[in-house]
């Protein structure tokens, strides 16, 4: 074995990701975070395998240094924060199977004004790490290729009064089996704003945990699921305020037909001491045919005082008076219902700051509505 896992890395976190992934094994519907989706079914008998999954950046701004994982004498960056959590099952897997990757740093106080394109792609296992160091800013944005099973670890590391704003676009990618575990660190006044578009697969599922670690630290999380036939789209969060003056916001918008499912678990952890955390996290699901479900599931654990959290689900179907009203005015039927499936999804796709990305992002939708009617 060369490169990061030989020379650089303790082997000893690449063994405890083993040894973590044999004694749990591949997720399935009787644990509890995976009771909607059932990666082991959906596996069946090949396993999650060992195949390697690549990378590839589309486009790399001048000011973002590089380090390929396969490589040998990784910087100390890469030393400091690469594989500091295996916790995640999953993840846990990626880091044992995977034989590279890829480490992006933006050093101290740059500020990056053009995307960063990273795109995963092929099947197998892949990590990945981007730091912004102090006062750095960036824009994420992550392409997901097809591959009949891949698995992605992404770890983030933001510091101080750093801005990251992410943006992930998965396509409807049939009958693939796809998974990325996110694990974010944020420093004292550093913000992550998040985007997840998914058009769903045979099975999608986003995990992602994200740890305010300082005061002033914020997260904001928005997506849209737009899903049709079997397809299935599944997104996890775990948002820790881990101490005080800390806020994050969370904002997803799903809609499914014909026999697809979509599912959202959120749980806010306000840790003991965190006064002052300020959460408000919102899922909301329309139905388009009697077989498809939706399953939202938001959660609080709250261990301090003077704090401000909130959180909503809902599911239903269009406003039948809202159809009535366009189709009364002269607008088809097919064309009212795309009407009033992209008001839903607007808001979630409003909360895009980077006025190309939310184009991007919009036009995506557009073109699934279009293929929908």
């Amino acid at each position: 074995m060369t490169g990061i896992t030989a020379l650089g890395l303790p082997e000893a976190r690449r063994n405890e990701a083993a040894a973590l992934f044999r004694a749990r094994g591949v997720p399935h519907r009787r644990i509890e975070d995976w009771k909607y989706s059932d990666l082991k079914s959906a596996l069946g008998e090949g396993g999650i395998g060992a195949a390697v999954a690549q990378w590839q950046i589309l486009h790399q701004p001048d000011g973002v240094e590089l380090f390929d994982l396969t490589q040998s004498n990784p910087p100390e960056w890469v030393l400091a924060n690469f594989a500091r959590t295996t916790a995640n099952t999953m993840s846990a897997a990626s880091l044992a199977l995977s034989k590279g990757g890829v480490a992006l740093r933006v050093p101290k106080g740059v500020c990056i004004t053009n995307p960063l394109k990273l795109d995963f792609t092929a099947a197998g296992h892949v990590r990945a790490l981007l730091v912004l160091e102090d006062g750095a800013s960036l824009t994420l944005v992550e392409g997901v290729g097809p591959g009949h099973f891949r698995n992605v670890g992404f770890e983030f590391v933001l510091g101080e009064a750093s801005v990251l704003e992410h943006v992930r676009v998965s396509p409807d990618a049939g009958e693939a089996v796809l998974v990325e575990e996110m694990s974010v660190r944020i420093g004292a006044g550093g913000q992550y704003r998040a985007h997840f578009a998914a058009f769903g697969s045979k099975l999608s599922r986003m995990e992602v945990e994200i740890t305010l670690a300082g005061a002033g630290a914020q997260a904001h999380l928005s997506g849209v699921a737009l899903l049709d036939g079997k397809r299935h789209s599944d997104v996890t969060t775990h948002v820790i305020h881990a101490v005080g003056n800390t806020h994050s916001t969370q904002l997803f918008k799903h809609v499914a037909g014909g026999n697809s499912r979509a599912v959202y678990q959120g749980k806010v952890t306000v840790a003991q001491g965190a006064n002052g955390s300020d959460s408000n996290q919102s899922a909301k699901a329309l139905l388009l045919g009697e077989n498809a479900e939706a399953d939202l599931k938001p959660e609080l654990e709250i261990f301090a005082d003077d704090v401000k959290c909130a959180h909503g689900a809902a599911v239903g179907d269009l406003d039948a008076e809202s159809l009535f009203y366009l189709r009364a005015r002269g607008i088809p039927e097919a064309e009212a219902r795309g009407l009033l499936l992209h008001a839903f999804l607007e808001d979630a796709v409003a909360e895009i700051s980077n006025t190309d990305q939310r184009e991007l992002v919009r036009t995506e939708l557009l073109t699934a509505l279009k293929a929908m009617a």
